[in-house]
């Protein structure tokens, strides 16, 4: 009987990019976002829950004042995206007057990252709202939107790891992979 981290590695149909390869871009990032802000002290708003992992390697990277909060929301259904934006708390991070640095694993059909830049800006007041994600999916976008800080590009696949989850599975994995489709539906969400 395979181990679930066999189990698990077996369900992945190619790995993107490994651990040391996020590690080191990871690296440049924080250099460039350091750069840009040159010593001014941002707020960084993490959307949970794909992006805990990256928010973190990347946050203690960076060599500047910060503030962290996080954005818990939904607009997934299994693989696909709902097109609907559902905040998961009742109050917005207080960023009124700040320098705000959106952190998100992953922009897809822009959905999720429009509607919580527009929320920011219009309830909140911020000075200047930036986007930094892990991952940029090459699909038409849904809604205008452009990262202003980019770890990868990828091809319109459905990636796990590193954060990045199928139905809550495969977070944990260290590195960033391509699921099986035999995984897909064999942990696709029944219906009642």
């Amino acid at each position: 009987m395979p181990s679930v981290a066999g189990q698990m590695r077996s369900e992945i149909r190619g790995v993107l990019f490994h651990e040391s390869t996020i590690m080191s871009r990871l690296d440049e990032m924080a250099a460039e976002i350091s750069a840009d802000y040159g010593g001014k002290e941002i707020t960084v708003v993490t959307v949970l829950n794909g992006s805990l992992m990256f928010s973190a390697d990347l946050l203690r990277r960076l060599e500047m004042p910060l503030r962290l909060d996080c954005l818990s929301v939904s607009s997934y259904h299994g693989a696909s995206t709902t097109g609907v934006v559902t905040f998961n708390q009742l109050h917005l991070p207080d960023v009124h007057g700040r320098h705000v640095l959106l952190l998100d694993d992953i922009l897809d059909s822009g959905h999720t990252l429009h509607a919580i830049r527009d929320k920011l800006l219009e309830e909140t007041n911020p000075l200047s709202v930036k986007v930094c994600v892990l991952l940029r999916k090459d699909v038409p976008r849904q809604r205008e939107l452009e990262a202003d800080y980019i770890g990868f590009d990828i091809a319109n696949e459905f990636v796990v790891g590193y954060g990045l989850d199928y139905m809550e599975r495969f977070r944990n994995l260290p590195y960033i992979g391509v699921i099986s489709e035999e995984a897909i539906v064999k942990y696709a969400p029944k219906l009642a």
